[in-house]
């Protein structure tokens, strides 16, 4: 008899924790919805703006998505597939910097206002995950980017900062079944945007986004056939280039690379004309 009860325990811890990695919504229908409506697209796509005042007003349903991220364990964390977590990571990195914005908008031109000379808005412990209070430097650097977990360069155009100069906020969530999908599509939109990435072919220059300083490191790890920043600029030249001849000297590397001022103004769709 007590052998029959601790084998039913055992069980029924089992089906709970298979219940709870089950449990949690994959789809991020709540987060797709809030950017379905609130994300105004621009420049043929190619890049973003968010409307936080209306999300501000949607306050509740943020909240009642960030508390489904905060609810779901390590534990369960760890049965996820690689793509289910990557998505995650990044629909929360993108959910919490909202939340952050609304801390203080509309009385704010960038996310650097929520910072000081001593502090960074990127550092703030303001939200718990995985059973830790975390930090959106947490979740790019000390989970996304950590190294062997996910090896990944196309995060950059994935994790958004809320500033005009990031790559664009996609009007909808990530999902594992359409991730890798999304990550290339979001390379091909934000070199495509002249704005902050583009050959300038009467100059010879290849003026590319800062983004590709900071972490030119994470294009030299092989994934997908990111190797260097050669090869990355190399294989999307049809997007940097406006001709056949100015794509070639894109391919074979027959440019002077210089990296732009990043803008760090707030993507507010009301700043922007949205």
């Amino acid at each position: 008899m007590k052998l029959a009860r601790l084998l039913f325990a055992a069980a029924l811890v089992a089906f709970s924790s298979l219940a709870g990695a089950q449990g949690f919504d994959h789809s991020h229908a709540a987060w797709n919805a809030l950017m379905a409506k609130h994300v105004k697209t621009f420049a043929n796509g190619n890049a973003s703006a968010v409307d936080y005042a209306a999300i501000k007003a949607e306050h509740a349903a943020l909240k009642g998505y960030l508390g489904t991220l905060t609810a779901v364990s390590e534990a369960d964390y760890g049965k996820w597939s690689r793509p289910q977590r990557l998505a995650f990571l990044i629909n929360a990195y993108n959910a919490y910097t909202v939340e952050l914005i609304l801390t203080k908008y509309p009385e704010l031109e960038s996310i650097k206002d929520l910072g000081s000379v001593f502090s960074s808005p990127w550092k703030k412990k303001f939200f718990s995950l995985l059973g830790q209070e975390r930090s959106l430097d947490d979740i790019e650097h000390g989970m996304i980017r950590a190294p062997g977990a996910f090896d990944d360069p196309r995060i950059h155009v994935g994790v958004v900062c809320a500033s005009i100069g990031c790559p664009m906020l996609r009007p909808e969530a990530f999902t594992p079944e359409k991730l890798d999908a999304q990550l290339d599509d979001g390379m091909k939109r934000f070199l495509t945007d002249g704005t902050r990435n583009r050959f300038d072919a009467a100059s010879g220059r290849l003026q590319i986004s800062k983004i590709f300083d900071w972490y030119g490191k994470d294009f030299e790890k092989g994934h997908k056939g990111y190797d260097s920043l050669k090869t990355t600029f190399a294989r999307h030249a049809a997007q940097l280039a406006a001709t056949p001849e100015a794509q070639a000297k894109v391919r074979s590397g027959d440019y002077k690379l210089e990296f732009l001022d990043y803008d760090w103004k707030l993507n507010d769709s009301r700043r922007r004309g949205g």
